[in-house]
């Protein structure tokens, strides 16, 4: 479940701007607004990942993933972890897997938000977004805005103060650059922290974060890199196709 996971950057010196959830979601349709006209209907992405030991100091495996997004809600990664390659197929709601030996099969859907999901928010409004969140935990009627580093963002999810509870930290400019969920794991409830940094221009006024790590319970757990981003690249649709995917394409 980690091996798709992303995303850092822990907050500097909070400055208290108390918000409400109307606040919240004016942050979020002013987010939405700046893209504009922008069309992205797929996304290409390479990258590659480090996977560290459970204290999460030192790293453990090393891989490389490709990751196809045509939208609203289709994805296909390929990823090859120490020699071991798998696909995984998301169409929807539902989870197909081609493990390493070939098989494939259907899997259950993750507890944890897809990344990518976060990284683009196309063919969305405010109030889509904010209803995603709120499955995941994240509350839609407390939100504060802070520093981050040298950025302003807004804090939806959280009063000031409050770092183990559900939320996302949405930058004016750059869109989610920080997203924590509490998770069932099978060491027990976990806080899984997502960061994004890195970002640079990619199409129109979307940014792509290229640098993105996951701490759970505070401990680096992955780190992804991208090497290359393309937009609007004509994807097939068989490379969608769970039937495709059990023929071994």
């Amino acid at each position: 479940m980690l091996r798709a996971v992303a995303g850092i950057l822990l907050a500097a010196q909070i400055s208290v701007a108390a918000a409400s959830g109307s606040d919240a979601r004016a942050a979020v349709d002013a987010f939405l607004a700046r893209l504009g006209e922008v069309n992205v209907a797929d996304l290409v992405i390479e990258q590659t990942l480090t996977l560290f030991d459970p204290a999460g100091r030192h790293p453990q495996s090393n891989g490389e993933q490709r990751v196809y997004v045509k939208l609203p809600r289709r994805q296909r990664v390929e990823q090859t972890i120490d020699g071991q390659k798998e696909v995984r197929l998301t169409v929807g709601d539902r989870i197909w897997v081609r493990a390493p030996d070939g098989k494939t099969f259907e899997a259950p859907p993750p507890g944890t938000r897809d990344p990518t999901q976060l990284l683009v928010p196309f063919r969305r409004t405010g109030a889509d977004l904010l209803a995603e969140w709120k499955v995941l935990g994240v509350r839609d009627d407390v939100s504060y805005v802070t520093r981050s580093g040298d950025r302003t963002v807004t804090v939806i999810g959280a009063r000031p103060g409050e770092r183990a509870v559900p939320q996302v930290w949405l930058d004016p400019e750059r869109g989610v650059v920080r997203f924590v969920t509490r998770e069932k794991l099978p060491s027990g409830e976990s806080v899984i922290d997502l960061a994004l940094t890195e970002h640079r221009p990619l199409v129109g006024g979307f940014a792509l974060p290229h640098r993105q790590e996951a701490f759970v319970d505070g401990k680096l757990i992955v780190r992804v890199v991208v090497r290359s981003a393309a937009v609007n690249t004509g994807l097939d649709d068989a490379l969608f196709d769970p039937d495709a995917l059990r023929r071994g394409r």
